[in-house]
């Protein structure tokens, strides 16, 4: 199993301790381009192909909503937002 599969299966089996980091690593290895807005935003917009997600940089740990938006986008799902 590679790191990428383990950092996925850690995400999905428990949402509620995500980091930024470890969400950002992930989006970008499976190919989402990352922007941050100017004037001091703390979103960050992830886009691939149509699919756009936005997640907030919060410590220590995301809100799970947007985890799961994010294990939603990675399996090939839409989100309703």
């Amino acid at each position: 199993m590679s790191q990428l599969e383990k950092l996925l299966k850690k995400i999905r089996n428990n949402p509620k301790q995500v980091r930024f980091t470890e969400l950002d690593k992930i989006l970008i290895r499976t190919g989402f381009k990352r922007r941050q807005p100017g004037g001091g935003s703390s979103h960050y917009i992830y886009t691939k192909g149509g699919d756009s997600l936005v997640v907030p940089f919060d410590q220590p740990h995301i809100k799970v909503v947007y985890v799961e938006r994010a294990i939603k986008l990675l399996e090939g799902g839409k989100i309703d937002e």
